[in-house]
């Protein structure tokens, strides 16, 4: 869609824009383009909404797009929203196509979350010549691997009062979500013929007897660790691997694991479970023997629902005839990197959040509409 046809504000025409281009995320998505053409795109069409635009190289090739309107010195109210996509197999429609039908707008991105991309910046647009804040665009890189984008934000400096990250909530306010922490487990054995119980140490056997404990642990331990938006913590088992063949002993075992936190738990703490539970096999078998590896972790992120900026949305839900409903955000967000460097971070935006990465994946249009409505009518009131 040519950008001379994107009328300003118009958040339905931008959706279709932006979908129709690919960004997937390299990383995740071997063969995939980036982010660098969907956001030369997005610049383009927010400068021609006179906005002031730079383009901030996170990696070669792959910039945020930082927008700015509104009143330069006024409280700063940022909108946040991550440019990438995942892959597209599976899909039961193309991906880059965004068809309309029965309301809603189809395609890879649509709810995850270009749609609430084009909200806010809509939104923004709407807003620019009537409110007393500064309205800060920003469209990032990499928030479906590492969060380059908005951790390079952080980084750069870029500072606001609040801000609104809009990740699909179905237009339900979302000021909590868990985080997350994986690890790999290294558990060894010994390698011997199968008829040599003697010598043989079975590495698969215990870690089994470690996810036993791990399961107990969650059951008697982290079921009670809750959050009310939230429910509790958790673990998973997601890779198990090992064993060299029938008649041998397994040396080694790799478990991975994924456990969710809540507010209040670390990654270090989580670690720290880990290995008393480590421990506690030790205890009672001699021979176990485990090492850990934290691949990587992102934090949980908790505003509460009586703080200002989630007042403020509320308010302007209200405003737009909209019942405000709070809940708590069931996937990891780049709001918990705002939180983490003083700004407040909630999440709102049109789509639903269970049909990002899907086969099927539209969000729907009035959801769109009124989301820019809301965050409109939320800039112009914004104050700090």
């Amino acid at each position: 869609m040519p950008n001379a046809r994107i009328e300003r504000g118009d958040a339905v025409a931008l959706t279709r824009a932006l979908v129709a281009v690919d960004s997937r995320n390299p990383v995740i998505a071997p063969g995939g383009p980036g982010e660098g053409a969907v956001a030369s795109l997005l610049a383009e069409v927010l400068a021609e909404w006179e906005f002031d635009v730079e383009l901030q190289e996170v990696v070669p090739g792959r910039p945020n797009v930082i927008a700015r309107t509104g009143r330069r010195g006024g409280p700063v109210l940022m909108f946040n929203g991550h440019l990438d996509v995942v892959g597209t197999d599976g899909m039961s429609h193309p991906p880059f196509d965004p068809v309309t039908r029965d309301g809603r707008i189809y395609g890879r991105g649509s709810a995850d979350m270009k749609g609430g991309i084009a909200a806010m910046c809509a939104a923004a647009a709407r807003a620019a010549a009537a409110t007393n804040a500064e309205l800060v665009i920003a469209a990032v890189i990499d928030e479906e691997n590492e969060s380059l984008g908005t951790r390079a934000l952080v980084e750069r400096g870029i500072r606001a009062d609040a801000a609104i990250v809009t990740e699909p909530t179905r237009l339900a306010i979302m000021p909590a979500h868990r985080g997350f922490v994986w690890a790999e487990i290294d558990v060894k054995g010994r390698a011997a013929h199968g008829s040599r119980y003697d010598i043989g140490v079975d590495a698969i056997r215990h870690a089994g007897l470690l996810l036993a404990d791990l399961d107990a642990f969650e059951e008697d331990v982290l079921a009670t660790r809750t959050h009310p938006l939230l429910g509790h913590a958790s673990l998973h088992a997601s890779l198990v691997s090992g064993g060299i063949g029938m008649s041998t002993y397994p040396d080694r075992c790799l478990l991975a694991l994924e456990r969710r936190t809540v507010p209040g738990e670390t990654t270090e703490s989580v670690l720290a479970e880990l290995r008393d539970a480590f421990a506690r096999i030790a205890s009672r078998r001699r021979s176990f023997d485990a090492s850990l590896r934290l691949i990587t972790a992102q934090g949980p992120s908790d505003v509460s629902p009586d703080a200002p900026v989630v007042r403020a949305l509320a308010s302007a839900l209200a405003g737009e005839g909209l019942a405000p409903a709070i809940e708590g955000m069931s996937a990891w967000t780049d709001a918990a990197i705002l939180n983490d460097a003083g700004i407040p971070a909630i999440c709102f935006g049109p789509g639903d959040i269970r049909l990002a990465h899907a086969a099927e994946e539209f969000v729907p249009i009035a959801e769109i509409e009124q989301a820019t409505a809301v965050l409109t009518r939320m800039a112009l009131a914004f104050n700090d």
